[in-house]
């Protein structure tokens, strides 16, 4: 994991093009009742100039299967941030043997664990009661965001917010530090053939 500040994050296209493919069919099974999650890993390397997003990987959600999610989400999360978070749908935890695997997968390819990305909804528009529709989420973190983006330590935390509006589904991506500051994003152009 890089040592040094993150001045800048270069995203590959693909990259996001191949979270949005996996985010969009969970954004549109959204129910009150199933707020589901949409995480993935992403890897690349890192210099004192810039952190470049080349891939990313999956893993599975062990939030019910993981003892140590278990625990976490009983004693700090829910105590911390709500009974929200009591929902099992709701908020992820990577299954450590995927996370081990995604990092030995990208160590042989010469990357690193950068970060993470993970999907905020519209929330306000999906959920059924006024308190819950004044909770607007969007690209930036919300306060659990901030304690696993300092918990993991990972320089490099993407929120890819999705909004439907008249019809149309958009999206945008902002990163986040450990620290909850902003990170400039930037995406590479495809070379022309």
């Amino acid at each position: 994991m890089p040592t040094h500040p993150t001045p800048a994050v270069v995203i590959c296209p693909d990259v996001v093009e191949r979270f949005l493919a996996a985010a969009l069919p969970v954004y549109e099974s959204l129910t009150p009742e199933r707020p589901l999650p949409c995480f993935a890993v992403l890897l690349g390397e890192s210099t004192p100039a810039t952190t470049h997003v080349r891939r990313l990987a999956f893993g599975a959600n062990a939030r019910t299967t993981s003892p140590a999610a278990v625990e976490e989400f009983a004693t700090t999360i829910v105590p911390r941030f709500g009974s929200a978070y009591e929902n099992t749908d709701r908020g992820y935890w990577l299954d450590p043997a995927d996370l081990l695997h995604i990092s030995l997968a990208g160590q042989r390819e010469g990357l690193e664990i950068l970060g993470s990305i993970h999907m905020h909804p519209d929330w306000h528009r999906i959920a059924r009661t006024p308190a819950e529709r004044s909770c607007t989420l969007s690209s930036r973190p919300t306060p659990m965001d901030e304690h696993v983006f300092a918990a993991t330590g990972w320089p490099v935390n993407v929120i890819c917010y999705l909004e439907r509006i008249n019809g149309l589904t958009s999206y945008n991506v902002e990163a986040w530090s450990p620290g909850g500051a902003a990170v400039p994003v930037r995406t590479t152009v495809r070379a022309a053939a």
